[in-house]
């Protein structure tokens, strides 16, 4: 079973998956700006098992779409968005639009139809080094269509939202998740 969090009510729906130092309740203000631009925000709390976390995404989407969501899309970041584009590959006609946050750097997209957005700041960077690279990598390959916008500082994923960037982070979310 997967625990999460609705808000709204619209017809076109999101998940939010979380990184690794979040839980479902990190998602709370983003979710809150979404159901006020008329989407039906879905957060999600991991189980604890990593293998499986692809299908609680699309457990997730699933859910939506059995609740009558015309169209369903996952926003990841950081593990979030490596699971969710996991789950893009496993089921590409499932999810409709995709948006990776501070991730993407270890699944190709290349089965996925959908719009895919990949957003990373130019000097995020883990144990291995800077991220920008790897995730510029699996972009390279990702299907068509697709947009990578680098982002000035330091922050990973969730944390852009606690930046000055914050504000644009949100803004390019929902004129990717709002275009027609």
């Amino acid at each position: 079973m997967v625990y999460g969090d609705l808000y709204g009510t619209g017809d076109r729906a999101v998940v939010l998956a979380h990184g690794g130092r979040f839980t479902k309740e990190s998602w709370d203000p983003q979710a809150r700006i979404l159901a006020a631009a008329g989407f039906r925000a879905l957060t999600i709390e991991f189980r604890q098992a990593e293998e499986g976390r692809r299908f609680d995404i699309l457990a997730a989407v699933h859910y939506l779409r059995e609740a009558g969501a015309k169209s369903v899309s996952v926003v990841g970041a950081s593990m979030g968005g490596d699971y969710a584009a996991e789950a893009a590959q496993a089921e590409p006609a499932e999810i409709d639009r995709l948006v990776l946050l501070g991730s993407g750097a270890y699944t190709p997209l290349t089965t996925m139809k959908g719009p895919k957005l990949f957003l990373v700041a130019r000097d995020d960077a883990n144990d291995e080094g800077p991220r920008l690279p790897k995730i510029r990598a699996q972009y390279e390959k990702a299907r068509k269509p697709k947009e990578l916008i680098v982002l000035e500082g330091a922050a990973h994923a969730q944390f852009l939202f606690r930046t000055d960037q914050g504000e644009r982070v949100m803004q390019e979310i929902l004129r990717f998740l709002s275009a027609r």
